[in-house]
């Protein structure tokens, strides 16, 4: 396939047999789970759950009501005082539990994964195994926090500082991450002594309903809940609802806004992961060879559908002329296909139709702009949502594809002439989750990463995530920290008590 200046592109690789990623038994109950059981929901409507790959409904799920929630949040309001009052070596203890039952089915949740995604499985059992991770940091953690001494700091008078659970948490997840990003909330929710209600996307939701049925042995009834169904509807009655002490959230900038309005009346305490549009800021002595190799991880993975892709690059203009025939070149040579189409495959599908013509009408907009299609920007024949991966060059600042967040398998291309002019333009945008910095010298390095106005930014290297360092942004990324012990912070609240021991 070609595209309309005639470059080569790639073209979707099928499976022999996509039917055999999972079977009716892989599929988990279809239904809501609230305190410890499945559940039908209060009414009769239900959802379909697309394969992005085939566009064949694989799953059913019942469309969630306010009711349903009001059931859930009174299951975790039950079950609160008792998870809270659990010591930290009696929550660590279950945490271990959940991450030797999640790591036992690794293979059958990255197939699942896979299958509502359309994920390759390298990027599904990379999920699986950072969220086995997740579980055995915020394990770990919980049992070392640490916070101000005891002391006198009012004569006669000593101060003692505790940390306490929040209670009931409600969270949203995104689409793209499913299981992920659901355990990136549950680990640390769950460690600080909170209990859940989790909506998953009614796109996705097949692992996080999977994850429920394979841990509601191993946690008090109540303590974990998900109800399936619309943002719109049941996430609004998760924001708003009185007894629920915090929302957390993945997901749009969009989707942000309207929690955390729902959240306002009674302000309770809101946690927000929203979009990203990271630079990749590329001077004149960056090493282009590993900045390209990198791009074509960090830039593609899962499909460019990830929040902190290396999506925007601004380059020296001395160098660009380089540095973009060794990008084209890593990005035609990935291999886009089907989960069961082969290892190899990198590039998966758009998660769904509506947002596979999101993607598409970004690039036909840039095209009619004069944006210049070095690769790609297109979409692929057959069945699914499959977009080839594209780099686009010669664009303009300001341009709507440098500023506004894709979501797809994009990678952007703009010119600096100096390191003013560079670190302007990377802050130019609304959003601000994460960022890279590409140089030989260290003290630019240096200086350029706290100059740059992103909650994360990685020196000669992009998208390189652990458990120990937090995630989050700045700006219209939205506010909160995942991963790490600032995580559990966020999660629980700090109470002085102050004794008068004076005689």
């Amino acid at each position: 396939m070609t595209t309309a200046t005639g470059l080569t592109t790639a073209t979707a690789r099928r499976a022999a047999d996509a039917s055999a990623l999972i079977t009716e038994a892989d599929l988990p109950p279809a239904g809501h789970f609230i305190d410890g059981a499945f559940v039908e929901g209060s009414t009769g409507p239900v959802i379909d759950v697309v394969d992005p790959c085939t566009e064949n409904v694989i799953a059913r799920i019942p469309e969630g009501t306010a009711e349903d929630i009001d059931r859930a949040v009174g299951a975790a309001v039950a079950a609160k005082a008792g998870w809270a009052r659990r010591v930290p070596k009696e929550r660590s203890e279950l945490l271990h539990a959940i991450a030797d039952r999640v790591a036992e089915h690794s293979r059958l949740l990255s197939r699942l994964e896979s299958a509502n995604t359309g994920k390759p499985l390298a990027v599904s059992r990379d999920d699986v195994d950072m969220a086995v991770d997740t579980f055995r940091f915020m394990a770990g953690a919980v049992r070392a926090t640490t916070s101000m001494a005891a002391g006198d700091y009012v004569e006669n008078h000593l101060s003692l500082i505790l940390r306490e659970p929040l209670g009931v948490t409600g969270v949203v997840t995104p689409w793209n991450y499913p299981l992920l990003m659901a355990v990136w909330k549950i680990a640390p929710i769950l460690a600080a002594g909170n209990t859940v209600v989790l909506k998953p996307s009614e796109q996705t939701p097949l692992t996080t309903l999977k994850f429920a049925e394979l841990v509601a042995g191993l946690l008090p009834r109540g303590v974990v809940n998900v109800v399936n169904g619309y943002g719109g509807v049941v996430g609004t009655r998760l924001a708003e609802h009185p007894d629920v002490n915090m929302i957390a959230l993945t997901g749009s900038v969009g989707s942000g806004r309207a929690v955390a309005r729902a959240a306002a009346d009674s302000l309770k305490r809101v946690h927000l992961e929203l979009g990203g549009k990271a630079p990749v800021v590329i001077f004149r002595d960056a090493d282009l060879a590993a900045a390209a190799s990198s791009l074509r991880v960090a830039g593609f993975w899962n499909s460019g559908q990830e929040c902190g892709a290396a999506c925007r690059v601004l380059v020296h203009e001395s160098v660009a002329g380089r540095f973009i025939e060794r990008l084209v070149r890593e990005a035609g040579e990935l291999l886009v296909g089907e989960p069961l189409a082969g290892e190899d495959v990198e590039v998966g599908p758009m998660v769904s139709k509506a947002h596979f013509d999101r993607v598409s009408g970004y690039l036909e907009r840039a095209k009619e702009e004069g944006v210049q299609v070095a690769t790609g920007g297109v979409a692929l024949d057959g069945p699914g949502y499959f977009i080839a991966p594209t780099v686009l060059t010669d664009v303009p600042e300001g341009a709507e594809v440098a500023r506004e967040e894709i979501f797809g398998p994009v990678i952007t291309v703009e010119t600096f002439a100096d390191e003013e002019e560079a670190v302007r333009r990377a802050n130019d945008v609304p959003l601000g989750l994460s960022a890279s910095v590409w140089t030989e010298n260290a003290r630019r390095g240096h200086d350029i990463a706290a100059r740059l106005d992103f909650g994360t930014v990685w020196v000669n290297s992009h998208l390189v995530l652990a458990g120990e360092v937090p995630w989050g942004g700045f700006k219209g990324s939205g506010y909160g920290r995942d991963l790490s012990i600032y995580a559990l912070d966020d999660y629980s609240r700090t109470k002085h008590v102050m004794h008068n021991h004076g005689r």
